[in-house]
C-alpha cells in the first residue's frame, strides 16, 4: 500500500528526530556536503550537541547548534551567540532565512524541492557564528527529563551555561571578541544573557568571555508593542481609512489588553483580524501559512503523537511555505550525522 506523501514525510521526520535522541553530549559532525547544494560547502559547518543541566555534572538537557566559521580569518574574527524568537524557533532560521551563508532559492511555479545557493551578504564573511536552539523542545534540542520547565529565566541560564561549555569543547575562539545577538522575542532573554555573562566574568567563572556588545533584530520588549501593528496595517493600505479611525475611537489605542465590555472596540477588533487573515504577520512580502506555522510550530512530541493517529488532519505545508523547507532541511542535516 502507497503511503500518502504527507505521512510519510512526518514518518522519516519522525525517524530522524529519533535518531538523533541518541546522540552523546557534548558531541559534534562536520557537515560538508548538504542535498540541494551543488559540491561540497565552501565554508566550514558544524553541527552538535552541549549537554546541559541544573549542575555542571548534569546533562539532563541536550542542547543542539550550528556552528560556522567565519571565512575570512576565523581565529581572530568576532564569535557571536544567536537566538531565535518565538519563544520555540529553531535557529536555522536565521542560519538559513536571515544572515547565514546558505538560503533557499526561490522559483516560481516550481513544484521541485528547493535548492540551496549561496548567500553572498552572509555574515560568516566576517564573523564566526553559533546558532543554537533554545529554549529545550526547540529544533532539535530536547530534555531527557519530562518535568522540565522553561522560562526567560531558564532560556537565561541555559544560554550562558551552553556558551561557556561551547568554549571549553572549542578554547581555540576564547580569546575572540564575543557578540550576543537575537531576533524577535530574543529582545527579551538577550539583554538577561549579557548581564549574566558580565555576572560570571565578575565572579571568574572560566572560561572568561571577552564580551563586547550585543544586537537584537526587530525585538520584543513588551507585547504592548502589538499595538502598533494597528498604524502599520493602516499604513500599508491593509484596512480602511474608516475602520483605523473606528479602531482609534472606541478602543483608545490599546488593542492588546481590551475590556471584555468594550463591545465596540470588540467588533473592530474582529474586523482588523479579517482584513488581515490572508497576510503573513511575520513579514507581509511571504506567502501566508498560517495553518501550517501553527501545526508545526508545536512542541514536535506533542504533533508526532496526535499525527499519526487516525484523527489527524495534519498536511504538509505548500511547497512555497518556508516552513516545508526548513523540514526539509532538518532531515537533511539528521543524515549528515546518520550517512
Amino acid at each position: 500500500m502507497m503511503i500518502p506523501p504527507s505521512r510519510s514525510f512526518l514518518i522519516l521526520l519522525t525517524l530522524s528526530v529519533q535518531m538523533l535522541t541518541h546522540m552523546e553530549a557534548s558531541s559534534s559532525s562536520k557537515v560538508e556536503y548538504l542535498p540541494g547544494f551543488q559540491g561540497p560547502l565552501p565554508f566550514e559547518l558544524e553541527t552538535g550537541y552541549v549537554g546541559l543541566g541544573e549542575t555542571n555534572d548534569d546533562d539532563d538537557m541536550q542542547v543542539f547548534y550550528y556552528f560556522i566559521k567565519s571565512e575570512n580569518n576565523p581565529k581572530k574574527d568576532p564569535l557571536m551567540l544567536w537566538l531565535s524568537g518565538g519563544p520555540g524557533c529553531s535557529s536555522i532560521s536565521g542560519l538559513i532565512i536571515e544572515m547565514g551563508p546558505i538560503k533557499f532559492e526561490m522559483k516560481d511555479n516550481d513544484e521541485s524541492l528547493p535548492s540551496l545557493i549561496l548567500r553572498p551578504e552572509s555574515w560568516t564573511k566576517l564573523c564566526n557564528i553559533i546558532f543554537v536552539d533554545l529554549p529545550f523542545g526547540t529544533g532539535f534540542s530536547y530534555s531527557k527529563n519530562n518535568s522540565a520547565q522553561r522560562s526567560d529565566w531558564k532560556i537565561v541560564h541555559h544560554a550562558h551555561q551552553f556558551l561557556r561549555k561551547w568554549l571549553i569543547d572549542h578554547p581555540e575562539f576564547i580569546s575572540n571578541e564575543f557578540y550576543m545577538g537575537g531576533d524577535s522575542y530574543s529582545g527579551i532573554p538577550v539583554p538577561a544573557i549579557v548581564q549574566e555573562i558580565i555576572n560570571g566574568n565578575e565572579k571568574g567563572l572560566q572560561p572568561l568571555i571577552n564580551l563586547q556588545r550585543y544586537l537584537l533584530g526587530n525585538p520584543v520588549t513588551t507585547f504592548k508593542e502589538y499595538n502598533y501593528r494597528v498604524s502599520y496595517a493602516h499604513g500599508m493600505g491593509f484596512i480602511s481609512d474608516e475602520l483605523y479611525a473606528s479602531l482609534k475611537r472606541n478602543c483608545k489605542g490599546d488593542y492588546v489588553d481590551v475590556d471584555s465590555r468594550n463591545v465596540f472596540c470588540l467588533r473592530d477588533i474582529e474586523s482588523f483580524k479579517e482584513c488581515i487573515s490572508g497576510i503573513n504577520s511575520e513579514y507581509i512580502l511571504d506567502p501566508s501559512c498560517r495553518d501550517g506555522m501553527n501545526m508545526w510550530g508545536r512542541s514536535l512530541t506533542q504533533e508526532f503523537k496526535e499525527s499519526l493517529s487516525s484523527q489527524s488532519h495534519l498536511k504538509v505545508p505548500q511547497l512555497n511555505c518556508k516552513v516545508f523547507f526548513l523540514l526539509t532541511i532538518y532531515i537533511h542535516f539528521t543524515l549528515n550525522f546518520y550517512p
